[in-house]
């Protein structure tokens, strides 16, 4: 076998030098050299013999003495019903059961096919019509892109056409092999697939999607791949349709199409991977309803009823000995031939083996039978099929037949792996065809960008994800001269071409699309993704205004999440085209992007996490709620820079208050240290502007000749110099019924008093320097011990100011937040966002005298006008984990080197932990039992906590990101203290983080 692939290999190649692939394909106009090649492939084949043959179906001798023991006992209506496959629903009402009841008694059918439905009532009818039948029935289904394409509540796989644009056949074969097992679980013993038609006519109606594209060799590897991972796990493939139904412009459901091409043309191309499949040990073949005038002589007479075709040619010269099934008897491509009974009869005397949606049963039985009498039908041609029928009964396991289980039947059909599949299967399918300057991926976030719909289908997870990136704006107008106007202020133009998920659906753009498309481009630097089939491209004239061009195949929730992964740089383009379009784009155009350490998204399976156990943390967040420890919550897990995990639970409030989602905000208390402050300090340290043993008065002259001068710079940071913990700075500025003093305070800002404290409230602008004042004049301990204190990161937000002469507001956002993607995340948010997206903090009654939303909890920070060293970000968990991820990387992200890693393991460093003292230079490294952690993680892990009820921690050794955020002090701090912590909400989830790692 390996010599004869080689042979034909070397054939092709040597061909190639002389033609052009593309004629080949679809105009081979040397006829000389088609009969050379004809000839010498026909020599090839006929040196084969069955005795050389390996296969995986040989018969086994329990198998013949079954078979040849079932078959002497059957009647003649018992072998006749053998041959008929007929049509089942179990979405029908009872009298279609019935009615199929009486087919498997009273015409002993020997096999049904399974259209549209749910798995479950599926396999209670399978149960049913197996207890009816005297021998098992075959059980067969359309499941081309899985259970799915008849079943609801089942998986959907990608149309072979997205999976034609995958370079590793591996993971077609995994695909196969979710199918098969699916298939097997439902009590289905036939896949009618793969699809074998090589499309060569981009104007085929029926094909289309369903083809693995228009090359033979791309078509036959794929359907190989896909048929050996569905034939391990035990359930049959069907190549169809025989001998080829790809470069045809009519639907055989509706007509008889015609193939207008030579034997030849056809050996060598339509051919070419039944050839290759039954070499692989395809189980069975489907033979199409084609009008082949080069094949059949006969007018008008469908392939799947001529013998010229389906014996001579299949049987005879291909050698094919599996079973052979028609295509679908009802169809007009064969209906209009012949009626019914009549079309059964000429269908089985052409050579095949199974009847395929038989119009009418009893007439069709009837008909071979009276042919059978008048020996039209012999006893071996009879015998020919029956045994083979009961042979490859026997070969699925139909000899002892068991009734399907349907407890678990639904999870089993839905398991997440099918998920982590379909991520693996559309990182690597989706193709860039163009990248002009390299517009992809988009790696400067810090530029407008505005997103385009067209389409009528929905385009939720991809502008969703988009907008995990960073800040991206739709933009939609009536008017495309208007539209264009409100894009001058973007710098790149993403339009998302979103078309119905439907394999039939024509999905072509709408003459106004184009204009509207052509304008757009022609105005804006543009990247085009369609979530469609390529052959959408072919409408659209030219492309050279479009900067960059996308083919995502399908509108599927997941092809729009990896798909903006892919503009953004998470993961590279691998796909390849497996169409051409006109003269701009060939079969194998596809160009590999770059792939920039961004955080991307994936299912937890893809990370070698599992689902099951991380969709507990729903248990636990409930308790939190239930118990009144946090009106709600955000929770984030990623591991090996893809988030396998985000959730919100809750509402902002425990009144009648909207749902937390993903995209609200949250007062990050003291996580706002690692999270502004510190990689602000730590690219000093990476600049050498600061040293581990740098003195405070050094650092900050303010503080000469104080006590604390000598603070060196690393004692500073791991909570090692003696500070006191924190002063109620506010406490001062209030009368004794705690409301603000007029010295201090004003309603209303002026030049004196523009320090916005909260709504209507004002604090004198140089009170700021009255708290430095107090922190500089505070005695330290007298014992050197480790005391956690907010002064380290007020001092340090002194010594930032002091050194670039930029605010630390300022520095953040242009050293991170805006190359970051972290356009959730600022200081006094209410500047840029609305109240109702922000997750209120405490009802305050001490001090500000109001409900404390948009302004930051800390007395102190509020009291800097929420800028502070120690408190003031608010963020959402998403862009909280970039800027985590960042530090998982050691600085760098997104193709941006933030500081070395030599830096961040300074930081990472446990410098006095021989004295005690488990933290880093600025991070949290405790992870004992008086830590905030489970106990569960790494030494080398790190994070912090935050007093309003946060959590981020980072574990390298399992490259888990955990953020959890919540307003536990809403809407007041508990009298019975941080219940939240108490009751460990907290380490309990991310004790079930670990325990969902499963490698």
């Amino acid at each position: 076998m390996k010599n004869y692939f080689i042979k034909i290999v070397l054939s092709l190649l040597v061909l190639s030098l002389v033609i052009n692939c593309k004629s080949i394909q679809k105009t081979i106009s040397d006829a000389d050299l088609e009969k050379q090649i004809l000839s010498r492939n026909q020599e090839i084949y006929t040196q084969k013999t069955k005795a050389e043959k390996v296969t995986f179906f040989k018969d086994s001798e329990p198998e013949k003495k079954w078979a040849d023991s079932i078959y002497q006992q059957m009647t003649l209506d018992e072998k006749v019903g053998q041959l008929f496959m007929v049509s089942a629903y179990s979405n029908k009402d009872s009298l279609h059961s019935q009615k199929i009841d009486k087919l498997i008694e009273d015409f002993k059918i020997g096999a049904l096919i399974f259209f549209q439905g749910g798995p479950v009532r599926q396999a209670n009818l399978t149960n049913r019509y197996q207890s009816k039948s005297k021998i098992p029935l075959f059980i067969g289904i359309d499941a081309e892109w899985g259970l799915s394409m008849r079943l609801d509540s089942t998986y959907r796989y990608p149309w072979n056409m997205t999976l034609g644009a995958i370079q590793d056949l591996k993971l077609l074969e995994e695909v196969g092999q979710h199918m098969g097992s699916e298939s097997k679980r439902l009590g289905v013993h036939f896949n009618f697939a793969p699809v074998l038609d090589i499309n060569t006519n981009p104007e085929n109606p029926i094909i289309g999607n369903r083809s693995f594209g228009e090359t033979k060799s791309n078509v036959a590897n794929k359907a190989i791949a896909l048929m050996k991972g569905a034939q391990t796990h035990g359930v049959f493939s069907t190549g169809k349709h025989f001998p080829g139904h790809g470069d045809t412009s009519t639907d055989s459901h509706k007509t008889l199409p015609t193939v207008a091409f030579t034997k030849e043309r056809i050996d060598l191309v339509e051919l070419y991977p039944f050839k290759r499949l039954f070499d692989e040990e395809m189980a069975s073949v489907m033979v199409g309803h084609l009008n082949i005038p080069s094949l059949e002589t006969t007018e008008n007479m469908p392939t799947s009823v001529s013998y010229n075709v389906v014996t001579t040619l299949l049987q005879k010269q291909l050698g094919f000995d599996g079973l052979i099934i028609t295509d679908g008897l009802g169809m007009k491509g064969a209906a209009n031939f012949k009626g019914p009974g009549d079309l059964d009869l000429a269908a089985f005397l052409a050579g095949n083996d199974i009847l395929l949606c038989p119009e009418d049963v009893p007439l069709a039985v009837q008909k071979i039978k009276t042919a059978y009498h008048d020996g039209i039908v012999t006893e071996d041609r009879l015998a020919h099929s029956v045994k083979k029928i009961l042979h490859y009964k026997y070969k699925i396991g139909l000899n002892h037949f068991k009734p399907i289980e349907t407890k678990t039947l639904y999870a089993d059909l839905n398991a997440p792996e099918n998920d982590a599949l379909q991520y693996k299967l559309f990182e690597n399918a989706i193709t860039v065809l163009k990248n002009k300057s390299e517009i992809l991926p988009i790696q400067n976030l810090n530029q407008k960008i505005a997103y385009v719909k067209l389409g009528d289908d929905t385009n939720s997870a991809f502008v969703s994800t988009l907008k995990k990136y960073t800040n991206v704006t739709e933009v939609s107008n009536t008017n495309v001269d208007s539209l264009n106007l409100e894009l001058k202020k973007y710098k790149t133009v993403i339009v998302g071409f979103h078309k119905l998920d439907k394999a039939w659906e024509k999905h072509d753009f709408s003459e106004i699309e184009l204009f509207w498309l052509k304008k757009i481009a022609e105005q804006n630097d543009v990247i085009l993704d369609v979530f469609t089939k390529p052959y959408s491209l072919l409408s659209i004239p030219n492309f050279d205004d479009i900067e960059g061009v996308v083919v995502s195949y399908q509108n599927s929730n997941i092809s729009q999440i990896v798909s903006a992964e892919l503009i953004f740089g998470a993961v590279s383009a691998k796909g390849k085209l497996p169409v051409s379009i006109h003269n701009f784009f060939d079969v194998n155009d596809g160009i590999t992007t770059k792939k920039i350490n961004r955080l991307g998204f994936a299912s937890p399976e893809n990370q070698d996490m599992s689902s099951a156990t991380l969709s507990k943390i729903d248990a636990i967040a409930s308790k939190a709620i239930q118990g009144k420890m946090a009106p709600g919550m955000q929770v984030l897990v990623a591991r090996r820079g893809k988030v396998i995990f985000q959730k919100s639970y809750g509402n902002q409030t425990y009144d009648n208050s909207p749902k937390v989602t993903d995209t609200d905000l949250y007062d990050l208390a003291s996580i706002s240290k690692i999270i502004a402050t510190l990689p602000n300090v730590m690219q000093l340290y990476d600049q050498k502007k600061v040293q581990l043993d740098t003195p405070l008065k050094t650092m900050l002259p303010y503080f000469s000749g104080s006590n604390k001068e000598n603070i060196p710079f690393k004692n500073l940071l791991s909570h090692y110099a003696g500070l006191q913990a924190w002063i109620p700075f506010y406490k001062a500025t209030l009368d004794k019924n705690n409301n603000p003093l007029a010295k201090y305070y004003s309603k209303a800002a002026t030049a004196a008093f523009s320090t916005k404290v909260a709504d209507s409230l004002f604090i004198r602008n140089d009170y700021h320097d009255t708290i430095m004042k107090i922190i500089k004049d505070t005695p330290l301990s007298l014992k050197k011990e480790y005391r956690y204190s907010d002064f380290t990161f007020i001092i340090l937000k002194e010594y930032l100011e002091h050194q670039t002469k930029k605010s630390l507001q300022s520095l953040t956002q242009e050293h991170f937040y805006n190359t970051l993607g972290m356009n959730y995340t600022t200081y006094n948010l209410l500047e840029k966002f609305d109240k109702k997206v922000i997750a209120p903090s405490e009802i305050d009654n001490y001090y500000r005298h109001q409900t404390v939303q948009g302004y930051v909890h800390d007395m102190a920070a509020a009291m800097e006008g929420g800028i502070a060293g120690h408190a003031g970000v608010f963020s959402n968990a998403m862009d909280v984990a970039k800027m985590m991820q960042l530090f998982l990387q050691k600085g760098n992200y997104g193709g941006i080197n933030y500081f070395s890693p030599e830096t961040f393991d300074v930081f990472n460093t446990c410098h006095f932990c021989s004295e005690g003292v488990e933290r880093g230079l600025g991070f949290d490294k405790r992870i004992g039992k008086d830590g905030p952690t489970c106990q569960c993680v790494s030494k080398s892990s790190f994070g912090h906590t935050g007093f309003t009820g946060n959590m981020v921690w980072v574990d390298p050794e399992t490259e888990i990101v955990y953020v959890f955020l919540s307003n536990r002090t809403y809407p007041e701090v508990s009298a019975a203290g941080n219940t939240l912590a108490k009751e460990k909400i907290r380490e309990d989830i991310q004790q079930i983080i670990q325990d969902a790692i499963l490698k």
